[in-house]
């Protein structure tokens, strides 16, 4: 059997403790490069949230306007009402698509009512409730938005008479 020889075998392990080394001393170089000064880390948060309040200040705008847009937007199925007081006369639109019907009631927090009235309509006539969701955008202004399905189209005029009968209890309750 061959000894190895003890001096080799040292600097086998300086050579390799040596490239360790090396290779450590050139990875922390590298990620010294990718850091950036922290003026600098400042200036791009700041940058940041300026884009982001520019950004709010548009969407605000274009809600402002959507909102002014349904005050003004003429619709038959629609009842049109300025709040006055504090108060919002109720409005509801209605759409359908196939047997698929988009019940949106835009109402005041002070009828709040009207939105399980709705539900209960709904029901009465036979209507499946998909989804059922609310949200208030602007002071005392409430969006409910109610997807259900009906029967099919051909079968009948389920979704008018379900219409006729949702745009009159608004009618009645302004």
């Amino acid at each position: 059997m061959e000894q190895s020889n003890p001096s080799s075998s040292r600097s086998d392990r300086k050579t390799i403790e040596r490239n360790r080394r090396n290779h450590m001393k050139a990875l922390y170089s590298e990620l010294n490069s990718l850091e950036t000064s922290l003026p600098d880390q400042l200036d791009e948060a700041t940058n940041y949230i300026k884009k982001l309040q520019t950004n709010l200040e548009r969407m605000k705008e274009k809600k402002d306007s959507l909102i002014v847009g349904m005050d003004e937007k003429p619709n038959s199925s629609t009842n049109s009402g300025m709040t006055m007081m504090g108060l919002r006369s109720p409005q509801i639109e209605i759409h359908q698509n196939g047997s698929a019907l988009e019940v949106i009631l835009i109402t005041g927090l002070d009828c709040q009512f009207m939105f399980n009235e709705t539900i209960r309509v709904l029901h009465e006539e036979g209507a499946e409730i998909v989804s059922a969701s609310f949200s208030t955008v602007v002071e005392d202004t409430v969006f409910h938005t109610i997807h259900c399905k009906v029967g099919e189209p051909a079968l009948g005029d389920e979704a008018a008479r379900i219409s006729e009968r949702l745009e009159k209890f608004v009618r009645d309750a302004n």
